[in-house]
C-alpha cells in the first residue's frame, strides 16, 4: 500500500542510484509483474545503465540471484504479515497517523535491503570501467531530461493535473473506478499537497551527481570490499536523510503528511465495492508473497 501512499518516494520501491539498486530488486511491483522474472529484469535494467562487459556478466547475474534467494528466503514471510495488517484494516476509520506509521515501517524494509545488498553493490561499484560511469552519467542525464519535460512543463494547473492523473491512475488499480463526486474531492486533495518539482529535480540532480562522485571515488582508490560496502551505506543514509538539506526536509516531512491525509480519507470515501476492490488486490500480493516464499523454502 504505501507503494501507493508515499509516491514519488516509493514503498519498495526506484532509479538508478546505488540505492535504487536495491530498491528495484525487491519491489512489490515485480511480484506483480512477475516476481519470478525479476532476477532477468534487474538485470537488464542495470546493464542499461552500466553496459556489461563479457566478464562481468556472470556475477553480475549470480549476485542479484543470491539477493533474491534471500530475500524469499527471510522477508517474503514478513511481508504477508504486513500486508494482512494493512487488509484488515477498517478503511472507514482510517487515519493519516495510521499511514505514515506504516510508510516508516516499510522505509526500514527497505533500508534493510539495502543493508544486505550493500557488498553485492560493492562489488559492482569496484567493478566499473572509467566508460561504464560515464554509461551512467549518460543515462542518468536522459532520464533528468525526461523528467523536465514531464514534470517542468506547463503552468502550475497543469503540473497539478498532471500530478493528479499520476495519483488516480495507482487509486484505480488499489480501489478500482471512482464516481465524479469522489473524483472532485480527490482533486481538491491531490491539488492541496506542496507542490515544488524544480526542488524535486534538484535533489534528483544531486543524488546522480553524489553518486557519480562515488563511483569515480571508488574506482581511484581502489577501496577494500568492506570500505566499499561502508561508502554505499553511507550514500545510502545521505540520500533518506535528503543530505541534510533542511528545506528538502521540511518539504518531505509535509508531502508525506499530506498523501497520507489523502489516502486517508480515499479509504474513509471508500464504497463496499471499492473495499472489496482493495481487500482483494491485497490479497493477490499475500497469495503472491506466500507462493514464493514457500518455492524458497522448498
Amino acid at each position: 500500500m504505501q507503494k501507493f501512499i508515499m509516491r514519488p518516494d516509493r514503498f519498495w520501491m526506484q532509479k538508478l542510484c546505488i540505492a535504487g539498486l536495491a530498491l528495484l530488486l525487491f519491489a512489490c511491483s515485480a511480484a506483480r509483474m512477475g516476481y519470478n522474472n525479476g532476477e532477468l529484469v534487474s538485470y537488464w535494467w542495470l546493464d542499461s545503465y552500466v553496459d556489461f562487459e563479457n566478464d562481468q556478466k556472470p556475477w553480475v547475474k549470480q549476485h542479484i540471484s543470491t539477493l533474491f534467494d534471500w530475500h524469499r528466503k527471510t522477508q517474503l514471510r514478513d511481508y504477508v504479515q504486513f500486508v494482512s495488517r494493512i487488509q484488515h484494516r477498517d478503511l472507514s476509520t482510517a487515519r493519516p497517523a495510521d499511514l505514515l506509521n506504516d510508510y516508516n515501517e516499510g522505509k526500514a524494509r527497505i533500508l534493510r535491503i539495502a543493508d544486505r545488498a550493500a557488498p553485492e553493490l560493492a562489488d559492482l561499484a569496484l567493478s566499473l570501467t572509467p566508460a561504464q560511469i560515464a554509461n551512467v552519467e549518460q543515462k542518468f542525464t536522459r532520464n533528468s531530461n525526461k523528467f523536465r519535460k514531464e514534470y517542468l512543463s506547463g503552468d502550475t494547473d497543469e503540473r497539478q493535473k498532471f500530478r493528479y492523473r499520476k495519483m488516480m491512475k495507482q487509486a484505480e488499480y488499489w480501489f478500482g473506478n471512482f464516481d465524479r463526486d469522489q473524483e472532485i474531492r480527490l482533486r481538491a486533495l491531490s491539488d492541496a499537497r506542496p507542490l515544488n518539482n524544480e526542488m524535486l529535480l534538484a535533489e534528483r540532480l544531486q543524488r546522480q551527481q553524489e553518486l557519480l562522485a562515488l563511483l569515480r571515488k571508488i574506482h581511484a582508490e581502489r577501496p577494500s570490499r568492506n570500505e566499499a560496502a561502508a561508502m554505499i551505506r553511507k550514500y545510502i543514509t545521505d540520500t533518506v536523510d535528503r543530505f541534510g538539506d533542511p528545506e528538502r526536509q521540511k518539504f518531505a516531512e509535509a508531502s508525506n503528511q499530506a498523501n497520507a491525509a489523502l489516502v486517508a480519507q480515499m479509504m474513509r470515501m471508500a464504497t463496499p465495492e471499492q473495499r472489496r476492490h482493495f481487500v482483494n488486490t491485497l490479497q493477490d500480493w499475500i497469495g503472491d508473497f506466500n507462493r514464493l516464499s514457500a518455492q524458497a523454502r522448498s
